[in-house]
């Protein structure tokens, strides 16, 4: 690659360990197939799909993952701030940032284009700043948020999450409470809120059905809970 930084690539490895460092730019590693198992001063594990690990420059590390694995790569000339001061070299990303891994793998792999190239790394870095800096949640429970996210319109219940999760129900809400911070109806509610606030932001769709897409069957319970959590009513954000 050129000494030219801020840029984002697909990675492949071998099984065989390497070791090097990179002196004049930082890395960030995210899988987006597969994982890799890095070694460095003040951490040694393996890195999942939805998780990233900061390299910062200098720093040497060893590495090695499944040649079928595939990694987004994001050379980068400075870390945000928020990284350098959280301390930790291993983090989450939001679901927003991981799909959006997957748009950028599409699109390296079509075509060269310079301009567009440089506008998705504009995105990305937004998208980074937005990351916030916890510690890796357990996969169990990664996979409970992914299916929550992707069936927010469904009825959720705790039961049906804690057999995703391989639990009983009664572990299952420890557990997730010690990930995420907040119990899983708390999480919930917030993910439908905020689907609510996008829809109704991005789009025409009518109250009624916006209800429904996030899981209420009523729609004056959803603006109820909407005016609660925002403070303002959907039609009067959706006049914003």
């Amino acid at each position: 690659m050129s000494d030219t930084k801020n840029s984002l690539s697909i990675r492949a490895y071998t099984k065989q360990l390497e070791t090097h460092s990179h002196e004049s730019y930082h890395q960030l590693v995210l899988p987006i197939h597969g994982n890799i198992a890095i070694e460095m001063p003040n951490f040694a594990g393996k890195v999942t799909v939805g998780e990233c690990v900061v390299i910062p420059a200098g720093i040497q590390h060893s590495f090695k993952a499944d040649e079928m694995a595939r990694f987004i790569v994001a050379d980068l000339d400075i870390l945000p701030e928020h990284f350098i001061s959280g301390g930790l070299v291993v983090f989450s990303v939001t679901p927003p940032l991981l799909s959006y891994l997957h748009f950028v793998e599409k699109q390296l792999q079509h075509q060269v284009d310079n301009g567009l190239e440089s506008s998705m790394m504009n995105v990305f870095s937004i998208l980074l700043e937005q990351q916030t800096h916890a510690k890796p949640v357990d996969p169990r429970v990664r996979d409970v948020q992914s299916h929550i996210i992707e069936n927010i319109g469904e009825n959720l219940s705790i039961n049906e999450l804690a057999k995703i999760a391989c639990l009983s129900p009664t572990q299952f809400k420890k557990l997730f409470k010690q990930n995420v911070g907040v119990s899983t109806l708390q999480y919930i509610k917030v993910q439908r809120m905020e689907k609510a606030k996008a829809l109704l932001t991005h789009t025409d769709l009518p109250v009624q059905l916006i209800a429904e897409r996030v899981g209420y069957t009523d729609s004056s319970a959803f603006s109820r809970r909407f005016s609660i959590h925002f403070g303002l009513s959907p039609r009067e954000l959706a006049r914003q």
